[in-house]
């Protein structure tokens, strides 16, 4: 398929409640924060994660969507796939280009993340260079400061067996945000899109991997979550009409005047400028 030939930036907005959207394994598990300004932070990597595992889910027996990265194999068996499959010299550390150039063209075909998000894969006796994806996420923060909850539960799962003389229960930690809602963006390049192959086809799987990337990932961790907006600014070429902060700037969110702490997506408004630059069209995808 061909690759796409407009650029685009969009905005998600996305809630948790009752739920731990990102936990932070330098905090104990507790949802990310900005230390200076106590918003919380969710990252490009777990967004992207969700995004990968809906497209692992729904075109799992399409070829051509793979995913690279998930814990089924290592990396560099996948690498050393790629070069079976090309009938390439095995362990030669990368010594040939046309190989390494090769393989990465097979990754970029076969696994929808590479093409979408690129990677690096260099490692290993079979490497297959390093692929900058077309599409790029910012990490997310919630639009006001969190107040982040260790909450004490109990539990009938005794751990051990010297704990199950002693008692039927034990206590346990959850780490919950009562309430947030969360703004990130993204960049999708053409420019980019023309070296990984990245399509039309793509792009709407991307849409509509983003609009469900919450509704395939529920847990008692994350509580409540659900994607509110998307937004995308399509451009008429390739190489843009207008910078990418402007348009972000277009769009801007702030809880309403009679709400103190927001417990709800109706506490908040959500403003949408309308007025595009000449060649910049605004989709809302929900």
């Amino acid at each position: 398929m061909e690759a796409i030939k407009n650029r685009y930036e969009f905005v998600i907005f996305f809630d948790v409640e009752n739920g731990n959207p990102n936990g932070d394994p330098d905090a104990g598990n507790m949802p990310r924060i900005d230390p200076e300004t106590q918003n919380g932070i969710v990252t490009d990597v777990c967004l992207k994660r969700k995004i990968r595992n809906f497209v692992d889910i729904a075109k799992s027996e399409e070829p051509g969507y793979c995913i690279l990265i998930n814990p089924d194999k290592a990396l560099n068996e996948k690498f050393g796939d790629a070069y079976d499959a090309l009938e390439l010299k095995r362990k030669d550390k990368g010594k040939n280009a046309s190989s390494v150039r090769a393989a990465r063209e097979y990754i970029c075909a076969n696994y929808y993340d590479v093409r979408t998000f690129g990677a690096v894969m260099s490692t290993g006796d079979d490497p297959c260079g390093i692929v900058r994806g077309p599409v790029q996420i910012n990490f997310a923060k919630s639009l006001d400061p969190i107040f982040a909850q260790e909450v004490t539960i109990t539990r009938q799962a005794i751990t051990t067996v010297d704990k199950s003389k002693e008692a039927a229960t034990e206590m346990g930690k959850k780490n919950i945000v009562p309430y947030a809602l969360y703004r990130a963006e993204g960049y999708v390049s053409a420019l980019l899109a023309q070296k990984t192959g990245f399509s039309d086809y793509d792009l709407e799987l991307l849409w509509t991997a983003i609009v469900n990337m919450f509704e395939h990932d529920h847990s008692a961790a994350r509580g409540k979550m659900c994607l509110r907006k998307l937004i995308v600014f399509k451009h008429s070429d390739m190489l843009g009409n207008c910078p990418s902060h402007i348009l972000f700037d277009k769009i801007t969110a702030a809880k309403k005047d009679d709400v103190l702490f927001p417990r709800s997506f109706d506490n908040y408004e959500i403003r949408v400028d309308r007025e595009m630059p000449d060649g910049v069209e605004l989709i809302e995808k929900l």
